[in-house]
């Protein structure tokens, strides 16, 4: 920066602001409006108020004063303004720069939720049209201002229908809502690439062919659409989120179908599982700013660099530090059983219906640990947490405890009529101080108060149901998919408050999870449940790490390297010199 100059901007989130509840603290307390300055008016016309950047002083008063949080003042390197790609509106989110998706490769963008990385998704499949900072989008100035770069050639050739964008959406599950009929029709219909036979057996789809869309469960319509998107011929295919609902073999399955398309055509895609993202990815960028307010999208970097780059929380090339300490993954030591830490204990377990049948082997908690549980989808993990969580009972064995038990279910119904803070208050008294410090400020929960828990987003829904199973007291805690609709950043927030809570109330958690990268972060044993999914599943009593994961991923026929720089667990490629040489000595998770 040699001018030393500042680019100033002010956002405002609508969906907070709420001018009919406060006393326009924004307008009141602005010294620009005190000295006779328009700063700061109210657009009657949107009943909402409009803050001038050029006018704004960046002093700060209006953000402390508003009462719903809803205000964001910042100042960037005066530079970024001439990178910036798109705005919503006055006041609204703007995303600078953009990434560019190389031939035979698959590009990887990572960064919280609200940085813009769904923007750019629609940019690049020509969806939404940049309109850099002002009015509409025009396509004859998406080519002026990319003249001479390697963006150029990509929308000419976009906008000139001579390149085409393939889009698997963030939201399968509102698929059934907008295409009614049988997988079987909806697949041959759009089989394009005359690949349809192949695609269904390699991501396991042949149970589905014959059902309605409507009849499928989340990591079906999740695989159907990666299907849909795959059969349509393309020359850039991008995917939204392509490992939400699947288990960690469905994940890997379908990143091997997605590498095998990369080898002939451009794919984008936002991941936030690191394992499978670094298992996809040849190329990452990294989405930085604020929340809501602004996204910059980095400069490219290899998958294990910009990975790493992310965990350690500095970019070198751009100088900016998006994190105040790193994150680093560590082997911890196996947990000593002590007697007097002994919490719950269960016999052989089994339970069977519709045709399915669990089996558990029995074993034992301890006060003060976290217990990962692992196993395909359909194979009696939320069946053997409802057990522990008293919901349904056994037909055989017993699980022996007195411990008073919280439990989060997998699936979260937003059923509750009320404000998200009228749904803590009845687990946690108002201005309780753990909650608030302990529990509340890691999920970044107050934003959320005012807002009616039925117009929660998914992730939203996911830490106010977090927040309430923690809030309430008891010794055992079990969390069915806490990590599903968050972002990496929540994700090791939500991983290092548990094992917080744990070891301040000696308590217990189960935590049952898909993202492996998350349950090594935040366990000290972890469970394995393999079998035939939806036919029977078997399950081992709590094992330490090592074991567990190296009986998981041998089920898996997949195996593990731990990354010299950060410590976490990286995929091997399939018949790589690791791959082999870890599968021949037995050791699936090195060590």
């Amino acid at each position: 920066m040699s001018t030393g100059e500042r680019l100033r901007i002010a956002v405002i989130d609508h969906s907070r602001c709420q001018p009919k509840k406060c006393s326009l603290e924004c307008i009141k307390f602005c010294p620009g409006v005190r000295m006779g300055d328009e700063t700061v008016v109210m657009d009657d016309a949107r009943g909402k108020p409009v803050i001038s950047e050029l006018l704004c002083t960046g002093c700060g008063i209006c953000v402390k004063k508003c009462p719903f949080e809803a205000l964001t003042i910042v100042n960037l390197p005066d530079e970024l303004d001439s990178e910036k790609v798109h705005q919503y509106g006055e006041n609204g989110f703007r995303i600078f720069r953009l990434p560019y998706p190389k031939e035979g490769a698959v590009t990887g963008l990572i960064g919280e939720n609200g940085m813009g990385k769904t923007t750019v998704l629609k940019i690049l499949a020509g969806e939404l049209v940049p309109n850099f900072g002002s009015g509409e989008g025009e396509k004859e100035r998406v080519l002026e201002q990319f003249a001479g770069t390697q963006l150029y050639e990509y929308f000419r050739a976009l906008y000139a229908g001579e390149l085409r964008a393939v889009h698997k959406p963030q939201y399968v599950d509102a698929l059934p809502k907008v295409v009614q009929g049988e997988v079987r029709e909806l697949l041959s219909g759009i089989d394009e690439r005359g690949r349809m036979r192949e695609l269904v057996e390699k991501l396991e789809l042949e149970h589905a062919l014959e059902r309605e869309l409507s009849q499928l469960s989340g990591g079906e319509l999740q695989r159907v659409a990666i299907a849909a998107a795959l059969l349509r011929e393309g020359d850039v295919y991008i995917f939204d989120e392509p490992s939400s609902y699947l288990d960690v073999a469905q994940r890997l399955r379908v990143g091997r179908v997605i590498r095998e398309l990369a080898r002939e055509k451009r794919v984008i895609l936002v991941e936030h599982d690191l394992v499978v993202l670094d298992y996809l990815a040849d190329y990452v960028h990294v989405l930085y700013g604020r929340a809501g307010a602004y996204g910059i999208v980095s400069h490219p970097r290899s998958v294990r660099q910009g990975i790493n780059a992310y965990l350690n929380g500095y970019l070198r090339e751009e100088n900016v530090r998006i994190r105040s300490e790193p994150v680093r993954f560590e082997v911890r030591p196996p947990v000593v059983a002590r007697e007097e830490n002994l919490l719950l204990s269960f016999s052989r377990l089994r339970k069977s219906y519709d045709g399915f049948e669990l089996e558990v082997e029995g074993g034992e908690f301890y006060r003060g640990e976290v217990v990962g549980v692992l196993g395909p989808n359909a194979t009696g993990k939320t069946t053997f947490v409802k057990m522990l969580a008293g919901v349904i009972e056994p037909d055989a064995g017993e699980v022996s405890t007195s411990a008073r038990v919280a439990y989060k279910p997998q699936y979260i119904k937003p059923e509750f009529q009320g404000t998200v803070l009228e749904a803590i208050a009845k687990v946690a008294p108002p201005g309780d101080a753990f909650f608030e410090n302990e529990i509340a400020r890691p999920l970044a929960l107050k934003p959320l108060y005012d807002l009616s828990v039925r117009e929660l987003s998914g992730g939203e829904l996911q830490r106010v149901a977090i927040a309430l199973c923690l809030a309430r007291e008891a010794e055992v805690y079990l969390l069915d998919e806490p990590s599903a609709y968050l972002d990496v950043e929540q994700r090791l927030r939500v991983a290092k408050l548990i094992r917080r809570v744990m070891e301040k109330r000696e308590a217990l958690a189960i935590v049952v999870d898909h993202d492996i990268l998350f349950i090594d972060y935040i366990s000290d044993r972890a469970m394995v449940f393999a079998g035939e999914p939806g036919t029977r599943g078997r399950a081992t009593p709590p094992l330490e790490m090592r074991t567990a994961m190296n009986t998981f991923l041998r089920n898996m026929d997949i195996t593990f390297r731990r990354d010299p720089e950060t410590g976490r667990p990286r995929a091997n490629k399939p018949g790589s010199v690791k791959d082999r040489e870890q599968k021949a000595r037995g050791e699936y998770y090195y060590l």
